[in-house]
C-alpha cells in the first residue's frame, strides 16, 4: 500500500490544482455565513455554530489561512529577493483593497448616508475611512450616517478584520525566512516549539489572561502555520482519504476538550490539500477562469448591507440570493481590472518570481 501513496511534494509543483476553486467556495461560504448576522443583527447564530462549535464563516477563514500559509511560504522560497517577495504581497493585497475602500466611501456612502452630502463629505470619518482601513491595524467600521437602520448597524465591512492578522502571519514567514528556517531545520523547530507553546498557554490559561485580539490572532495563525508546515514537510506528507478519516475522528472525540480547535485545524488543513491536489479532470480548468475569491471576500459585506438597507427586513436566504450575483460581478471586475494587472507586475520582475496558478491570494 505504501508504494501507492501520493506525497504532497510530488504533486504540488505544477499548475494542476483546485486551489482557486476551493477559495471561491470558501469566499462564498463567508458570504452565506454573514447573511445571518447582517439580517438578524450581531450575535445571531451562524450556520454550523451549534453543530461544530465553529461558524461556517470562521471555518472558511481557516481554509483561506491554511492555503495562504502554504503558498506564502512557497512564494518566499521562489522569489529571488526579499524585496520582490514583499512587492508581490503588497501588489496582491492593496490595489484591490484601495479601490474597494474608495468605492465604499465615495459611491456607497453617499448613496446610503442619512446625512446631507456636504455634511457627509466634510465629516472627519469620511476623510479618514480609506487611510485608516489601509493601515489594516486601525480598522474603521463606520461611515457617517451609513447603515444606521440595518440590523448590523454602522458596520460597513465586517470582513476586513482578517487582513490585519494575515499580514502579521506574512511577517512571521518573513522572520522565519530571514532566520534561515527555509534552509535549515533548527530555526523551524524553534519556531514551531514557540508557536505550540503559545497556543498551549492560551488554551490552558483562564479566558481573561490574554487580550481578545491575541486570541483571535492565534486562532487564525494556527491554520496559517499549519499551511507553512505542510509546505516545508511536503516531501513527507502522504495524501489519502484514509489518513483524513482518523483526523476527523480525533476531532470528534476531542469535541469537549481544549484540543478540539487544533484537531479541527489539522483535519481541515489536510482536507484542503487533499481536495486541492488529488482530484483530476475537468474541474481543474477552473484555474484558467481566474481567482475571484479575494474580490468576493472584500465586497460581500458592504453589498449585503446595502441589500438590507435598500430592500428592508429580509431572511438570510433572500439576502444571499440578491447579494451573491452582485458581489460576484464586482469580484470579476476587480480581478480583471485590478488584481490580474497588479499580478502581472510581479510576473515581470523575473522568471523565478512568476506566481504559479493558484499562488495568487491570501485572505480572509
Amino acid at each position: 500500500m505504501a508504494r501507492n501513496l501520493v506525497f504532497l511534494g510530488d504533486i504540488c509543483r505544477g499548475r494542476d490544482n483546485n486551489l482557486n476553486l476551493i477559495r471561491i467556495v470558501a469566499a462564498g461560504a463567508v458570504l452565506v455565513s454573514h447573511a445571518w448576522p447582517i439580517t438578524g443583527g450581531p450575535g445571531t447564530p451562524q450556520p454550523l455554530s451549534h453543530l461544530l462549535g465553529f461558524e461556517l464563516g470562521r471555518l472558511a477563514v481557516m481554509v483561506f489561512f491554511a492555503i495562504s500559509g502554504f503558498l506564502i511560504a512557497r512564494s518566499y522560497e521562489r522569489q529571488p529577493t526579499v524585496r520582490q517577495w514583499l512587492a508581490a504581497r503588497i501588489l496582491r493585497l492593496f490595489p484591490a483593497l484601495t479601490v474597494m475602500l474608495l468605492l465604499t466611501a465615495l459611491v456607497l456612502g453617499p448613496l446610503y448616508t442619512a446625512m446631507p452630502l456636504d455634511a457627509y463629505f466634510s465629516d472627519p470619518r469620511t476623510q479618514t475611512y480609506v487611510p485608516h482601513n489601509l493601515t489594516l491595524a486601525l480598522r474603521q467600521a463606520e461611515l457617517p450616517g451609513v447603515f444606521e437602520t440595518v440590523p448590523y448597524a454602522y458596520e460597513t465591512n465586517g470582513s476586513l478584520w482578517s487582513l490585519y492578522f494575515e499580514v502579521l502571519c506574512y511577517g512571521g514567514v518573513l522572520a522565519m525566512g530571514l532566520a534561515g528556517a527555509f534552509r535549515a531545520w533548527t530555526p523551524l523547530v524553534l519556531a514551531a516549539a514557540a508557536f505550540v507553546g503559545l497556543n498551549a498557554a492560551v488554551v490552558i490559561a483562564p479566558a481573561d489572561t490574554f487580550p481578545d485580539g491575541f486570541r483571535t490572532f492565534l486562532s487564525v495563525a494556527m491554520p496559517f502555520a499549519c499551511g507553512v508546515a505542510f509546505h516545508l514537510a511536503r516531501s513527507w506528507i502522504p495524501l489519502s482519504i484514509w489518513l483524513l478519516a482518523p483526523m476527523l475522528l480525533a476531532a470528534f472525540v476531542l469535541r469537549a476538550t481544549p484540543l478540539y480547535h487544533p484537531a479541527v485545524v489539522l483535519a481541515l488543513s489536510y482536507g484542503v490539500f487533499l481536495v486541492a491536489y488529488l482530484p483530476k479532470g475537468r474541474v481543474l480548468r477552473y484555474n484558467a477562469v481566474g481567482d475571484f475569491s479575494y474580490g468576493v471576500y472584500i465586497y460581500a459585506w458592504p453589498v449585503q448591507q446595502a441589500v438590507v438597507q435598500g430592500f428592508g427586513p429580509m431572511a438570510p436566504l433572500e439576502n444571499i440570493a440578491i447579494a451573491a450575483p452582485i458581489t460576484l460581478g464586482l469580484a470579476i471586475l476587480s480581478w480583471k481590472l485590478i488584481e490580474k494587472p497588479a499580478l502581472a507586475l510581479v510576473r515581470h520582475a523575473g522568471p523565478s518570481s512568476r506566481p504559479m496558478q493558484g499562488d495568487q491570494r491570501l485572505s480572509p
